[in-house]
């Protein structure tokens, strides 16, 4: 069955490395329960079948539902054909805590971290193949050239492990670009625990304008406010040069002076 441009699919065809994924996600888990997101012709589920946890699969080709049900026999509501972007995930699992799992279409995949994210109190462990590139992104440091949104966000609630590179010929088709595999698990103690929408507000202004200063990109958030020291040290930094803790300990300020 031949992948579809359009879902962004490219199948792993390397056994190791679909065994090593599922083993990782298997020995991270502590929910018992797992979702996989876009298994195409099911080379990762194969794997996943083989541990103990309550395994869901969510994909959006039609085709490939058809052929998952074949080619395993799975149970009655094993198989979710929905766009996991457009899933009301808070019923999932009778609405208990589960993990995430899958070689994420590229087109998507930060999208799908955002997901991740808005719903971080239910998911307390996630392992994706990601395009090489974004893959550097999330797991890249402050004071790097790759260090971004995504970076800020994900690393304020969880550790980010940078697991294996991925070469195109492991994949049908290729796709043009390396691959790497990530593993999270969420912070015991969260990096920020509240004005949560405010960071997320303060990062994203930061970002969207990283060759400025931050008072330029965030003057939208501090017009008509004298402007305290605890606030001011940070006016003179362009985003990359502010770690996760700074942005944090920014927020409060900001809020302070609501």
């Amino acid at each position: 069955m031949k992948a579809k441009k359009k879902y962004g699919q490219h199948f792993l065809t390397n056994n190791h490395y679909a065994e090593r994924i599922a083993k990782d996600i298997l020995q991270a888990d502590e929910t018992g329960r797992i979702l996989e997101i876009g298994p195409g012709r099911g080379f990762l589920t194969q794997y996943l079948l083989e541990g103990e946890a309550e395994l869901k699969l969510v994909e959006l080709d039609e085709d490939m539902v058809q052929y998952l049900n074949h080619e395993f026999r799975l149970d009655d509501g094993v198989i979710l054909h929905q766009d996991f972007l457009k899933m009301d995930l808070r019923n999932l699992f009778d609405g208990n805590e589960f993990s995430i799992v899958g070689n994420f279409p590229y087109n998507i995949s930060s999208q799908i971290v955002f997901s991740i994210l808005d719903h971080r109190n239910r998911i307390p462990v996630f392992s994706g193949m990601f395009q090489k590139e974004v893959a550097n992104r999330l797991a890249a440091p402050h004071g790097t050239k790759t260090y971004g949104i995504l970076s800020v966000l994900l690393q304020a609630f969880y550790t980010v492990e940078k697991c294996f590179d991925i070469g195109p010929g492991n994949f049908n088709p290729p796709p043009k670009v390396d691959s790497s595999v990530i593993l999270c698990k969420r912070l015991e103690q969260a990096k920020i625990t509240d004005n949560i929408k405010l960071f997320f507000t303060v990062v994203k202004m930061a970002f969207n304008q990283r060759r400025k200063m931050l008072r330029n990109s965030i003057k939208g958030l501090l017009a008509g406010k004298a402007i305290n020291p605890d606030i001011q040290k940070y006016l003179t930094l362009r985003p990359e040069q502010m770690s996760v803790e700074d942005f944090v300990h920014l927020t409060k300020e900001i809020k302070k002076q609501a």
